[in-house]
Formats: C-alpha cells, sequence, structure tokens
C-alpha cells in the first residue's frame, strides 16, 4: 500500500487509534471494537489538547485523572497509552487478552500503567470518579495557598449508553451535581446502540435535562468534529460551579462499511475482510499493527509537556515547603498510627461505638481520613468530630453526607482511595451490603484498601426484623478474593480492626459491628493484640479431666474447641465455662477474620485449631463454609424474626446452653 490517505496528521492519529484497536481484535478474535471506532475523535482530542499527564510517571500526583468508565472501550486506552509513550509496547498490544498480558480484557489498573482503575461493570467507573473529583476538592481546599496551586487538576470519564443506564450513575450524578463538583467532566459516547440494538429499546431519557436537573452543566457536541469536542472541553473546564456533562454524538464502528452504527460492532471481532475494507473507508494501509511514524511523533510530544508539567509542578512543591512548612504533612503523610492515643473502655459497648471512638482517635492523627454513611451517621458512627460536612460551601469538612446512595457510596470511596492523598471510610448497615457489592469486590480486585462500615451485623438487632436482619451476608462478603472481612469480639478487637484496616495497603477492609453492647473480653493492649493473626486462644482450656493422661494442655490439646466471631465469643466464652464444670476441656477461640488467619504460617493454624480436636463454630449467620474449620456450628439459615434482640438471640439458639448441648454432642460422634 501507499502513503494513507488522510488529511491531517490530527485525522492521521486519531485512525491509528482506530487501526490498532480493531487490529487487537482480530488478532485475538475478541473483544469490542466499536468504541474504539466511534470514540476516538473524543478520546484524541482530551488526550492531546486538554490532558495533563506525564507518561513518564503514571502516579504524578497532580495529573489528570482520566476514567476509563466504559470499559469494554479498552482498545482505545490500550492505543492511547502506547502512543503516548507509557510503559505499553506495541507487542503488549499484539498480546491483547492472552495469558500474562499487560492489556486483559478490561482494564486493570494493577496491569497496566496509566489506568486509573479496573472499570468494566458499566457504572463503577462514573461512580468512583465522583470519588475522585471529591479527593481533589478536599485536599485543594486544605493544602492550597495563595500562589500555591499545589492540588490542581481535573477528572475526565469516558462513559456509554450503559453507564448512563446503571442505577449507581444516577446515584453518583446527584451526589456530584449536589456537591457541585466542578472539576469533574464526563464525556458521554452517545452512539444510540446498545448490545441488543437500538438504545430506543430501553432508552428514552432526555439525558440534557436529567443532568440539568441533578445540577451538572451539559453540552452537546459532534464527537466526529474535533473542533466541536475541543471547544466543549473547553466551555467545560471553566464551568467550575458545576460538573460537567458533554453529550458526544458518535457512531459506533465508524469507517466499517457493513457494522458502523449497528450493534454487531459492539462485542465481537469484524473479522479479516471487514477490517481490510475498514482501514481502506479510512484512508490507511491494510498493515497490520501500523503505526506511521509521523503520527507517533506527534503522539510522544506528551513525554516532553508531560515531564514539563511535573517539573513546574516539582518546583512549586519545594517553593511550598519552604514557605508552609506546617502544610509538610499533608504532603508527605507517613501512614503510621500511634495507638497510645486510642480510647479506653472500661464496660460493656456496643462494637459499632467502639468503631466510633477509634475512627475519632485516627482522625486526630491522620487528616486526610475522610468519609461518612449513606444517612446513617449516628447509626453507624461515622462522625468525625470538630469537623463540618464537606459541602459546596465547606469543602475542608471530613464528613460527607453520601445519602441514601450505598451503591455510589463505595464506589466513590474507592474512587477517594485511588486518587491518593487520602484515606476514605463508608458506612451502612451490613442488611446494604448487597446493594453496593460490586463496588467492593472491585475494590478488592483492585488492590486498594478502601475501608467499609457495617453496622447492625446480626439477627440481635433485634426489632427491625428479617427484612433488615443479615444472615447469608458475612459469608457472602468473605466469599470475596482480598477483602479482609473483620467482626470483632469487643471494643478493644474493634480498635485492633481499626489499625489493622489503617495500615493495610494492597486490600480493602469491612469492619461488620453490632447495634447491642458486647461485655470487654479481649486484650487491651492494641499494639501487640492476637487480632492481627485473624484467630487466637482467648480462653485456654483446663487441664482434661476426661483424658488427664493422654492429653495435656501444656501439649496444646483439648477436649474440643469453640471458635466464633463477633457477639457470640461471650456467648462461647459462656458455653466453655459450661463445660469446663462438666470436665469437658474447652478451649475458646475468637476468630474476628478469616483473612488474616489464613495467611499464618501453617504451624500456627494448626496450634489453634489442633488435629483430631473436634471444633463448634458459633456465629449468629449463615453456617455455609464454617466446614473447613468446625464439624458441628451453631447458627442461622433462615430468616430471623422481629422481637428484642436478646429474645431472637435466644430462641434462635445462641445462648451458652445450647453451644453447650451442641458441643456435647460433637463429643458423642
Amino acid at each position: 500500500m501507499g502513503a494513507p490517505l488522510v488529511a491531517t496528521i490530527e485525522q492521521l492519529c486519531v485512525n491509528t487509534i482506530r487501526g490498532l484497536s480493531i487490529d487487537a481484535v482480530q488478532r485475538a478474535n475478541s473483544g469490542h471494537p466499536g468504541l474504539p471506532l466511534g470514540a476516538a475523535p473524543v478520546a484524541f482530542v482530551l488526550w492531546t489538547r486538554h490532558l495533563r499527564h506525564n507518561p513518564s510517571n503514571p502516579k504524578w500526583a497532580n495529573r489528570d485523572r482520566f476514567v476509563l468508565s466504559a470499559g469494554h472501550g479498552y482498545m482505545l486506552l490500550y492505543s492511547l497509552l502506547f502512543l503516548t509513550g507509557y510503559e505499553l509496547t506495541l507487542d503488549d498490544l499484539k498480546g491483547f487478552r492472552q495469558w500474562g498480558s499487560k492489556t486483559p480484557g478490561h482494564p486493570e489498573n494493577i496491569l497496566t500503567p496509566g489506568v486509573e482503575m479496573a472499570t468494566g461493570p458499566l457504572g463503577q467507573g462514573f461512580a468512583s470518579a465522583v470519588g475522585m473529583a471529591i479527593a481533589e476538592r478536599y485536599l485543594s481546599s486544605n493544602i492550597n495557598r495563595p500562589g500555591f496551586e499545589i492540588v490542581d487538576h481535573h477528572t475526565y470519564v469516558l462513559c456509554s449508553d450503559g453507564d448512563l443506564m446503571e442505577g449507581v450513575t444516577q446515584e453518583a450524578a446527584s451526589l456530584a451535581g449536589h456537591l457541585k463538583l466542578g472539576k469533574l467532566v464526563v464525556l458521554y459516547d452517545d452512539n444510540h446502540i446498545t448490545i441488543d440494538g437500538a438504545t430506543d429499546l430501553s432508552f428514552s431519557d432526555h439525558t440534557r435535562e436529567r443532568f440539568q436537573a441533578l445540577g451538572w452543566h451539559v453540552q452537546e457536541a459532534d464527537g466526529e468534529d474535533m473542533e466541536s469536542v475541543d471547544r466543549a472541553i473547553a466551555i467545560a473546564k471553566k464551568a467550575t460551579a458545576e460538573p460537567s456533562l458533554i453529550i458526544c454524538r458518535t457512531t459506533i464502528g465508524f469507517g466499517s462499511p457493513n457494522f458502523a452504527g449497528k450493534s454487531k460492532s459492539h462485542g465481537a471481532a469484524l473479522g479479516v475482510e471487514e477490517v481490510k475494507l475498514t482501514k481502506r473507508a479510512l484512508g490507511m494501509p491494510e498493515q497490520e499493527f501500523y503505526v506511521p511514524e509521523q503520527a507517533l511523533d506527534f503522539f510522544r510530544q506528551a513525554e516532553v509537556t508531560g515531564q514539563e508539567l511535573e517539573d513546574n509542578w516539582s518546583r512549586l512543591v519545594e517553593a511550598f515547603r519552604a514557605t508552609h512548612p506546617e502544610s509538610t504533612a499533608w504532603l508527605d503523610p507517613d501512614g503510621s498510627i500511634e495507638t497510645s492515643h486510642f480510647p479506653e473502655f472500661n464496660d460493656p459497648v456496643a462494637t459499632r461505638v467502639a468503631s466510633a471512638k477509634t475512627l475519632n482517635a485516627i482522625a486526630k492523627q491522620v487528616p486526610t481520613l475522610i468519609g461518612g454513611a449513606a444517612d446513617l451517621a449516628e447509626s453507624v458512627g461515622t462522625m468525625i468530630e470538630d469537623s463540618p460536612y464537606f459541602q459546596p460551601n465547606t469543602p475542608t469538612g471530613r464528613n460527607i453526607a453520601f445519602g441514601v446512595r450505598e451503591h455510589a457510596m463505595m464506589a466513590a470511596v474507592n474512587g477517594i482511595t485511588l486518587h491518593a492523598g487520602c484515606r476514605a471510610f463508608g458506612g451502612t448497615f451490613l442488611i446494604f451490603s448487597d446493594y453496593c457489592r460490586p463496588a467492593l469486590r472491585l475494590a478488592a480486585l483492585m488492590e486498594i484498601p478502601s475501608i467499609f462500615l457495617f453496622s447492625h451485623d446480626s439477627i440481635g438487632l433485634g426489632e427491625d426484623g428479617p427484612t433488615h436482619q443479615p444472615i447469608e451476608h458475612l459469608m457472602a462478603l468473605r466469599a470475596i478474593p482480598n477483602l479482609n472481612v473483620m467482626r470483632p469480639a469487643d471494643a478493644y478487637e474493634t480498635a485492633a480492626c481499626w489499625k489493622i484496616a489503617m495500615e493495610a495497603r494492597k486490600n480493602p477492609c469491612a469492619l461488620i459491628l453490632t447495634r447491642q453492647a458486647l461485655p470487654l473480653l479481649t486484650p487491651a493492649e492494641i499494639e501487640v493484640h492476637q487480632a492481627t493473626r485473624g484467630a487466637y486462644v482467648l480462653a485456654e482450656a483446663s487441664v482434661s479431666s476426661r483424658y488427664p493422661e493422654e492429653r495435656s494442655i501444656s501439649a496444646g490439646i483439648a477436649d474440643l474447641v469453640i471458635v466464633a466471631t463477633g457477639s457470640e465469643v461471650s456467648v462461647a466464652m459462656a458455653a466453655g465455662s459450661l463445660l469446663e464444670k462438666e470436665g469437658i476441656a474447652a478451649r475458646v477461640v475468637s476468630m474476628p477474620s478469616w483473612f488474616l488467619f489464613e495467611r499464618q504460617p501453617k504451624d500456627y493454624r494448626e496450634s489453634i485449631f489442633p488435629k483430631n480436636i473436634p471444633v463448634v463454630s458459633v456465629e449468629a449467620g449463615a453456617t455455609l463454609g464454617w466446614a473447613r474449620y468446625a464439624q458441628a456450628h451453631v447458627g442461622i439459615d433462615h430468616f430471623g424474626a422481629s422481637a428484642p434482640g436478646p429474645a431472637v438471640m435466644r430462641e434462635f439458639g445462641f445462648t451458652p446452653e445450647n453451644v453447650a448441648t451442641v458441643s456435647r454432642e460433637l463429643l458423642k460422634r
């Protein structure tokens, strides 16, 4: 083939993105070519005319964030990352969707340099971007001084029709509009196509009016006209009083003679012949993975420009340090937690109350710890004392009123965490973890230390009844890989779990908290609390009177082990005492975290649960899963009932007497 028949260098660059995208999908014979073909001009304008980034340092603190919420447009992003000079090669594009590839089937922040977050589940990117914009607003409001705009960047999102249909996006858009997050700019790839066909099959919203009603600045642009897109972005950047939505009318599968504007171009390779025809229509050579030198040179200007931007910013930061040394802690948080300042407890207390007190002790040490609840701040215990709510007129506030938006809340917590510079938490009742599960799962997949607080953790909450009493939720959360689910037994274990959560770096943590008061049972020394092991012996058995010679506790042997979590640990302790009076040596184990326990050395795990010693589990939740540790269970595998909490617990068998009975029966087997 001869030279490409493209009128301008910028159009050549756009078509280079398109060519690489459809080639990678075709080589893998799997993927989504439609969005990259249609949205390439929109992304090109953003990345080359507006996005402030440094390919040599994807984690530059003051970079603009770009979130591809429409994760099925991954090849658009991968192509841009390669072309602008990130640590991604042409061979990486050729290895798209293959084993060990840095270009997986949907973007993953832990695999690909320059990817801000894992996307693909629609709406998650949009909602997490709201969290990123919250972090930028909070940090800039607390750090910046006249002449020192240390934190000053935008968060850009490219989303799809599908994103805007998801409920989490509606929640997040409502929150962003209320908070007037003016540095959030969303580019909507409005191609009028879904997998099943035209959007009018299921989507007839007046999108402009909907977002305007939510408090957004809204424009429309011709997604094929780069100047139209450029003008719209420039205007959006000046509309600082509102988040911005730019509706970019595009054609899915643009350039494909047979599939342009059709749903068939969404999620399948075009086919070898159609790829050739598309390249001809675009005026490009048929050569696979063709990257014209002049286009690459144009894109690689980002390396020089980006380094200059970061260098200028670094000089500003150094001058800021010299001028405002009192603010250094904001720039260099060491992340350490001093437990000597943690609260003391003398009486029984609900773990949600203990959590609230510990949270405030930590907040005094960590000014970048921010968060809130889904309209349950008092009930869950998320209020940071002596700080206002984070609002448009009080952007230095640390308390975020997420409203009744559980899903958007946890996605925004992820965004705040991903942004870096802040630690974020969100809270609601455990029963509503179902409403936000996709965000919890994504946090675990992205290996980020988001903190999730769930109170009212069992049938023990009582009168609200089975609609509010979690049953399967603990096990459902434990099933998420890389999520540390911690259910503390008392106030001190709660404080220890908070310390664990704050020190986490590559996994999120969920703290499961009680409404009802619990007695103090575990050691008060938080710094060396054995909760860090996940499970530990809380009460050792006395020497067995049943087997005084064959079994001695000094050899680590008991007649029985009772393992419990949360509010049931006190029940297990009382049951152990009953059994001891009968001559049955019962060891009681508190197990706040399966996640941490399973990461302990084998010899430690076997020291807690010795071989051939029967185990009874006690937890006010589903018994599914406990078979890995125990042979008998006191749990609940059905819905609860409405009554005072102590009555519900008693009627469903969470009493020392019933645990003792189940233990005796196990010993008879």
